[in-house]
């Protein structure tokens, strides 16, 4: 089955940044869209982050619109979350899944590990 892996968080002060991986085993993600998803203790659950489709079509939710940038990497099995001019809101564990690209929901519920990103100054 396959399975994501998450890396590349970190801490980093506001207007920084960091790029994120997520790592696929058991297959590849060329097969696949692919989100990036992220939550906070203490926050409500907000939806998709952004994605990017079968035909590399990419979709950002608004806050993230011109500092975060989805693309697939060289390799079949890794696709790459840039993020640029990072703000304290950006602080929260990243997870990464495939998508159906329809709904803007992971094809499973079987979550990572994720990823910590904290942005402080």
């Amino acid at each position: 089955q396959l399975q994501l892996v998450e890396s590349g968080g970190g801490l980093v002060q506001p207007g920084g940044s960091l790029r994120l991986s997520c790592t696929a085993s058991g297959g590849t993600l060329d097969s696949y869209a692919v989100g990036w998803f992220r939550h906070a203790p203490g926050k409500e659950d907000e939806g998709i982050l952004c994605f990017i489709t079968h035909d590399d079509d990419t979709h950002y939710e608004d806050s993230v619109v011109g500092r975060f940038t989805i693309f697939r990497g060289s390799t079949k099995n890794t696709v790459f979350l840039q993020m640029n001019g990072l703000k304290p809101e950006d602080t929260a564990a990243y997870y990464c899944a495939a998508i159906d690209a329809s709904t803007m929901t992971p094809l499973s519920r079987d979550w990572g590990q994720g990823t910590q990103v904290t942005v402080s100054s």
